[in-house]
This record gives C-alpha cells, structure tokens and sequence, in this order.
C-alpha cells in the first residue's frame, strides 16, 4: 500500500511539472526562495536550494561564504520580514539556469541584487549558487 501511495505522488508530482514550462519552473523554484525569505517559511528555502548550496558575496573586500544550512536558519517560521522581491531575468539551456534576482528591504534601506546559478536535479529545479551584491539607498 505504501508503495502505491508513493507511486501515486510520483506520478501527480510528474503530471503537474511536465505541464510547466523549465521557466515556469525555475519562476516557481525563485518564488519559494523569495516568498520564503519574506514570510518566515524556512521549508520554502530549503524547496529551493540544494543542499549543498553555499552564498558567496564580498565583504570588506574580502570573499565572504555562508552555506545555504546556515542562511536558512536566519529564518524563523512565521516571522515576517520587510523584503520585497521579483525576479529580473532568467536564462535557460537544456538543464542550466542562470537568474537575477532583486530584493529591496525599505526598512534598511537596501536594494539587494542575487545572481542565482541553477540546475535542474532529478528533473526537480535547485538554486545551486548565491552570489549577491548591496546598495544603500
């Protein structure tokens, strides 16, 4: 019974990515990530990142890196933040993305901009790669 169960989400699981666009897929992987990040839904990020995932940035001209285990705990379930996201761009090839991502936080005064490497694992979209950048506003 149980494996039929299981077959049976496999199956739904398939039927309603194989309707979907890799775009349309790799907005839905972004939204997770940025719907994540400004609702307090730790689940969410991790649908988004890979596990192995690391975020890279610079920071007192230094190369600053966080894995994304880490990242993801900054995040408590249900607590809000001030961040307002949309996606930019995306490119697509075969099974390689590359998006932009912007994310303005008025509270700071931030407008911070995500440039997300992903690939399509297992026929399931994962960011594999953070790279982000800041201007003060």
């Amino acid at each position: 019974m149980k494996k039929l169960l299981l077959l049976s989400v496999c199956l739904i699981s398939f039927y309603i990515t194989s309707g979907q666009s890799d775009k349309d897929q790799i907005t839905e992987t972004l939204l997770h990530y940025i719907e994540g990040t400004a609702n307090g839904a730790p689940e969410r990020i991790k649908k988004a990142f890979h596990k192995d995932l690391n975020l890279y940035s610079i920071s007192n001209d230094t190369l600053s890196i966080r894995s994304g285990k880490k990242y993801i705990s900054y995040f408590k379930e249900g607590k809000k933040r001030e961040r307002v996201g949309k996606i930019v761009s995306i490119d697509v090839v075969n099974d390689a993305a590359i998006a932009k991502v912007e994310i303005d936080v008025p509270t700071r005064k931030r407008l911070y901009t995500d440039y997300m490497m992903l690939l399509k694992v297992k026929g399931t979209w994962k960011i594999i790669h953070k790279s982000y950048t800041h201007i003060n506003y």
